[in-house]
């Protein structure tokens, strides 16, 4: 069996997230011991001894909708955003001072494209605006993005509106770097099992063990609660063009 929290696990939130999962297995009355961080996101999602992970929207509706069941989506009561969403936080460096539409002529930093709050919300949210970045940077990870702009690789980065504040509270980033803009919210990052699961009872499990965390812990991981939000609304969002198309229009 496999368990993996990984999309907001950092050093300062590890011990947190071990917690968390104890008081997850000890609700479901099985699981492995000790969650897995050694292992690359798609091979865990896709385990067939998947017991719970957490993904993200795009790899959802793109490759895994049909691999996977869904057990729930976490609140983390973000400002601006329904219960069970998020959204992608643009950053600059705190001493540039241009708008969106002229650091987007730039660099734009991103994690992957097949994320959501990287790629696929920015990039949705710039082509309204009949904007598109003009030199991409793929650099792997939301933090890998941040510093990318702290450090002057890139000019705006795209982060998760949760990754940012866990950076705001536990890094200097928070204050080498500014917000710009904000897009819309969307779904945020589920939790997955195996199709051979009970997703309910996984269900079950996670509302007890978030609701036995300590304050602590649970101001730590700023969970809320577990919200039920249909695969219909996370096929519904849209996919943006690939990287590769929007620099092959530049």
């Amino acid at each position: 069996m496999i368990a993996a929290l990984g999309m907001y696990d950092m050093p300062a939130t590890a011990q947190a997230n071990d917690r968390f999962w104890n008081l997850t297995r000890s609700a479901l009355g099985f699981g492995p011991e000790r969650l897995t961080r050694d292992r690359d996101m798609w091979d865990v999602w896709t385990h067939p001894d998947l017991v719970l992970a957490q993904t993200c929207g795009m790899p959802y509706r793109t490759k895994l909708q049909g691999q996977v069941q869904l057990v729930g989506t976490p609140d983390y009561g973000l400002p601006d955003c329904p219960p069970g969403h998020y959204c992608s936080v643009f950053v600059a460096r705190r001493t540039d001072q241009r708008d969106l539409s002229e650091l987007i002529d730039g660099v734009f930093g991103y994690n992957e494209s097949l994320s959501q709050s990287g790629w696929a919300a920015p990039i949705t949210h710039l082509a309204g605006q009949n904007l598109k970045p003009e030199t991409l940077l793929e650099t792997g990870g939301h933090a890998n993005s941040a510093h990318a702009v702290a450090n002057g690789q890139a000019d705006v980065a795209s982060l998760d509106a949760l990754t940012w504040t866990l950076l705001q509270e536990h890094t200097k980033l928070g204050e080498q770097l500014r917000e710009v803009a904000r897009t819309p919210p969307t779904p945020t990052l589920p939790y997955i099992t195996a199709p051979g699961r009970d997703p309910d009872r996984i269900a079950h499990a996670v509302r007890s063990a978030i609701k036995d965390l300590s304050d602590h812990d649970r101001r730590l991981l700023h969970l809320k609660v577990l919200t039920q939000i249909p695969a219909e609304k996370y096929l519904s969002v849209p996919n943006p063009p690939s990287p590769e198309a929007i620099v092959a229009t530049n």
